[in-house]
């Protein structure tokens, strides 16, 4: 992958704040084009976050999803989370990225709300929020900060305190280690994040 390739974040009132800036920040920082999309069935472009920070994303899912994207995000944060889970032009992108093999992100609430319901990733390993552990089959379920499962291209982590391992690792996936080490190094990481810097 180069480094003008391009992410798809879907965005819906109640997803949860710090994972998805946090991820759209450090993708940016990485020279990566992201492409915010609201998963609300109106089109708005202003959604309500979780904690009632507001966004104004780029467009309607609609208008974006047949678009060439290396990635898509599905942040955490379980309103936001049950809006995509509900919204079929959102479970059928997902279908697709991961029928032709592209990346598939989710954080948080994401892969248990979302992936597990619609059986997206029968195959798979994964992780999210430990406090919906149960919503992940046994077999499934990885209590790792970032999960990535290279045999269905899934990239799953557990909350907003692990959404910079999380974006960092989508840029390794996406651009390289050196371009994931070169942006850790502007962040000022706490200790226990992996850095990339070895």
């Amino acid at each position: 992958m180069s480094a003008n390739a391009s992410v798809l974040v879907c965005l819906a009132h109640g997803s949860e704040e710090t994972e998805a800036v946090t991820t759209i920040d450090l993708l940016v920082r990485a020279g990566l084009l992201v492409t915010t999309a609201s998963v609300e069935s109106s089109g708005t472009r202003e959604i309500i976050c979780s904690r009632g920070v507001r966004l104004l994303v780029d467009a309607p899912l609609v208008e974006v999803a047949d678009n060439n994207f290396a990635a898509i995000v599905l942040p955490g944060g379980l309103k936001g989370a049950e809006t995509f889970r509900d919204n079929p032009l959102l479970v059928e992108t997902v279908r697709q990225f991961h029928l032709s093999g592209r990346i598939v992100a989710a954080i948080c609430a994401a892969a248990g709300t979302v992936l597990v319901p619609h059986d997206l990733f029968p195959v798979g390993n994964m992780t999210g929020f430990p406090g919906l552990k149960e919503t992940i089959p046994d077999g499934q379920w990885m209590e790792r900060r970032v999960v990535w499962d290279p045999r269905v291209n899934l990239l799953t982590s557990q909350g907003p305190g692990t959404a910079i391992d999380f974006a960092l690792k989508l840029i390794d996936l996406l651009v390289g280690k050196e371009k994931a080490r070169e942006v850790a190094s502007q962040l000022v990481i706490a200790a226990g994040i992996y850095d990339y810097q070895q």
